[in-house]
């Protein structure tokens, strides 16, 4: 190897298997190790201290190889100073720039560190004046700033619990066997503690939440101030006003569960009667959409942003066509954020996911493993997700949030 940096990674090395996904990232990127100090927490609840020198065969491999395993919180003994390079291209980082993670970070700037301000996933970190910034791809410009070295830049990695045993059932971060009353307690109480510090509740959505017959409970947690904002997109707006207008979604009855002659128009008729009106919160106005949750949201004064795709009828005209739009709508939604809660949607919940800092806590609660692993493996690695039914999972959270909707019959 013929460059080489000294780093140090503290926590509970051994218990979280943090360690070996150090090591197996060097040797997975071609790089080298040498360990200089080992050491090792005397009782389960002692850190672990680890000094390693890594290398590689060049400036520019070792310099993503440190970046990759910053993200582990593996950082630069000495630190030093960021490269900062000019930007020369719009919508182009310059070569080597820093690849940010959803981690708190920190940049060196004139002998002091300073918090970057949004973390954020596969992102660069921009430099102005004395902050620094996370900025995605498409937004950056010519003449901006952007950090090009992992020196200069520490990592603050998530606090790993040491666990008590070392087998137990029902213990994995998803699963469909573990007691619904006890998930929907945490979640709901999750969310007093983000009300609680004046923080707001953000939901992202899919169509499920209507197609369970679960819009009603939802309705009840936006006017009992637990949807503060909501993420979704053409689907779940309109099949959930197709279902104020019609009594259906997709064309199914609600109430009977089967479905009724042309109801396979009432969502595309449902769209054509918003669109008449200009907007759905015109629609709410002019007293076209008199129930459900869009209808509830309006009312309420809560934000939401729609954000569409090639499969979509219509759309609904809130809906935002154009995917960087609505990546910028969705990102000035985030400040003040104190809890998410992502339900029945894979895209919106992995889209989401890539925009939150870790620090948000976050829930994923779908049907479908492989929608909550799938946001896991995408980087999420904070997610926590429960797999159940949606409709009941939304029904059980409104009777514990909402009295009113407790009260229910």
């Amino acid at each position: 190897m013929q460059v080489t940096e000294t780093v140090e990674i503290t926590g509970h090395l051994m218990d979280s298997g943090l360690l070996s996904r150090v090591l197996d990232d060097i040797r997975g990127y071609g790089g080298e190790y040498t360990l200089d100090k080992f050491d090792l927490g005397y009782d389960k609840d002692d850190p672990s201290t680890v000094r390693m020198t890594v290398g590689a065969e060049d400036e520019e491999s070792l310099q993503r190889l440190l970046m990759r395993i910053q993200t582990k919180g593996a950082n630069l003994v000495d630190p030093g100073t960021p490269e900062i390079t000019e930007v020369t291209q719009d919508g182009v980082f310059p070569d080597g720039f820093y690849s940010t993670t959803n981690l708190p970070t920190n940049v060196r700037l004139g002998g002091h560190w300073v918090e970057v301000r949004n973390p954020e996933m596969d992102c660069g970190l921009l430099v102005e004046g004395d902050t620094v910034r996370t900025i995605p791809m498409s937004e950056v410009r010519a003449g901006m700033r952007i950090i090009t070295s992992a020196q200069g830049v520490r990592v603050i990695p998530p606090i790993t619990e040491a666990t008590e045993g070392g087998f137990g059932f029902m213990e994995s971060d998803v699963s469909s066997e573990k007691p619904q009353r006890v998930l929907v307690r945490q979640v709901a109480d999750g969310m007093r503690e983000a009300k609680a510090n004046g923080q707001k509740v953000l939901w992202v959505g899919g169509p499920g939440i209507v197609h369970t017959g679960a819009a009603p409970a939802m309705v009840a947690l936006v006017e009992a101030g637990f949807v503060d904002v909501l993420f979704a997109g053409n689907a779940l707006a309109t099949h959930d006003i197709e279902s104020s207008l019609y009594g259906t979604s997709l064309g199914v009855d609600l109430d009977r569960g089967r479905g009724v002659e042309h109801g396979h128009e009432h969502h595309i008729r449902a769209i054509n009667t918003i669109r008449k009106a200009g907007s759905i919160a015109a629609a709410v106005e002019q007293g076209v959409l008199t129930s459900g949750v869009m209808h509830a949201l309006v009312k309420n004064g809560n934000r939401f942003v729609l954000v569409g795709s090639v499969r979509d009828d219509g759309p609904l005209p809130d809906v935002y066509t154009d995917v960087l739009e609505g990546q910028r709508a969705m990102r000035a939604e985030l400040p003040d954020v104190g809890f998410c809660l992502m339900a029945a949607t894979m895209l919106h919940s992995v889209a989401t996911g890539n925009i939150l800092p870790a620090s948000i806590p976050l829930t994923c609660v779908d049907i479908n493993p492989a929608t909550v692993t799938k946001l896991a493996d995408r980087g999420s690695s904070h997610a926590r997700g429960i797999v159940t039914d949606v409709g009941l999972f939304v029904e059980h959270l409104a009777r514990e949030l909402s009295p009113s909707y407790a009260d229910r019959k």
